[in-house]
């Protein structure tokens, strides 16, 4: 059966994933990244991505017709030597996502660098280039500029691959994540979880683009929201905190009720994005009693990073959501899923394959196959999804005064801080 492949770098471990023409995921592997807990923060061996990507390729054990690689941005990687700084890197952090990059090549003290997935892709037998996503500017100094879905090289045989397989120009994950969820259809949105979350919502393109929308996947359709800052950080940080895996800490909070009995949580651990962009924020837990415990810390958790994207949508004032698409590892939680459905009074769609990013760079393998259009070039529909199942919306008045509690104490947050 002919497949394409798709791999995400992400920020634990590389996923691939293999679909045919129908976009029917047929396999899927993994790789861990060997010495990663050793690591300083915002620094990675590239080495050991490079070995996980190759661990998760042959785990799926296809011979693809073309594999593309995506993942974690921004993250800048010298072409020789190591260490990498990535997206946890503080360097440039209150700036645009281009001078974030600058700043990462500044700390590195070199010109010759590259982007994650690039760097990934050279190793395996590319021409060294920049793969961009449409609409992208162009970093100076990535080398030379290939878009998304364009094979930039085969594969030479090293690393334990095969010879002679096309390698396809990726994309930062979350564009990734987009593509595959069908956000480049008006009334669809996304949340693409892991550890810091979002919504990207899909809007026709207006005559006059806003400068901050992002071009989808179609022609015609643009996107538009923003990122959080701690999604799945804020159960990360519980489990260290409480010793529970964060699979007991969701059993868990399914047993409070919503409104986790009034404790809210504000989960702004490394400061908040989208809408107030305020790195300086920081996260609260109020309501505690003497009768709280874990469970319902958990629960006022999922509840809060519900209430950060309706915050969201709500400062877009656009038209009301046709359906949510979640993605990540919060997709695998039906309480968590169940949680956004109610805040945000929409369906939620999850995906049977949760690693949209993956998806996402398979269908941009499959554009360079000559399976389906890339990226730009094509209107909504052009390009299969995942098959999902859909959660309901039960609206929830004690969701509706929480989120009300959730704005005024992020306001008066705001004014502390000033």
């Amino acid at each position: 059966m002919s497949a394409v492949l798709g791999v995400d770098v992400g920020s634990n471990a590389a996923r691939a994933v293999a679909m045919n023409r129908d976009g029917e995921v047929i396999a899927v592997g993994s790789g861990v990244y060997e010495g990663a807990e050793g690591w300083a923060q915002g620094r990675a061996e590239p080495a050991a991505w490079l070995a996980a990507v190759v661990e998760a390729i042959n785990e799926t054990g296809v011979r693809p017709a073309a594999i593309c690689v995506g993942g974690q941005s921004p993250t800048t990687v010298p072409m020789s030597g190591s260490p990498a700084v990535t997206v946890l890197h503080p360097a440039g952090a209150t700036l645009g996502f281009e001078e974030q990059h600058y700043a990462q090549r500044e700390i590195l003290g070199t010109d010759d660098v590259a982007q994650v997935w690039d760097w990934v892709m050279a190793r395996l037998g590319a021409n060294v280039r920049q793969s961009r996503w449409p609409g992208d500017a162009t970093l100076r100094g990535y080398g030379r500029r290939a878009a998304t879905g364009q094979v930039i090289g085969h594969t030479d045989g090293a690393h334990g691959l095969p010879h002679d397989i096309p390698l396809v120009a990726g994309a930062q994950d979350a564009f990734f994540a987009f593509w595959a969820g069908g956000v480049d259809t008006p009334g669809r949105a996304l949340d693409p979880g892991g550890r810091t979350g979002g919504l990207a919502v899909a809007v026709e393109s207006p005559q006059e683009r806003d400068p901050h929308a992002m071009r989808s996947a179609a022609t015609g359709v643009d996107i538009v929201g923003g990122p959080v800052s701690s999604h799945g950080l804020m159960m990360e940080w519980l489990s260290r905190l409480t010793g529970r895996p964060i699979s007991e800490l969701l059993d868990l909070a399914e047993l409070v009720p919503p409104g986790a009995d009034g404790v809210s949580v504000l989960p702004y651990l490394e400061g908040e994005r989208a809408p107030r962009w305020n790195r300086e924020l920081r996260a609260e837990i109020t309501g505690l009693g003497s009768g709280h415990g874990p469970a319902h810390i958990a629960r006022a958790a999922l509840e809060s990073t519900a209430y950060g994207l309706r915050h969201i949508l709500d400062s877009l004032s656009l038209p009301a959501l046709d359906v949510l698409v979640c993605a990540g590892a919060p997709a695998r939680s039906p309480v968590w899923c169940q949680i956004k459905a109610d805040v945000l009074d929409v369906p939620v769609e999850v995906p049977e394959e949760t690693d949209l990013a993956a998806y996402g760079a398979a269908l941009s393998a499959g554009a360079g196959a000559g399976w389906w259009p890339l990226p730009g070039d094509a209107p909504s529909g052009s390009w299969p999804r995942p098959a999902g199942r859909v959660v309901r919306p039960v609206p929830r008045q004690v969701y509706r005064d929480g989120y009300k509690r959730f704005v005024e104490s992020g306001d008066a947050a705001e004014r502390r801080l000033r």
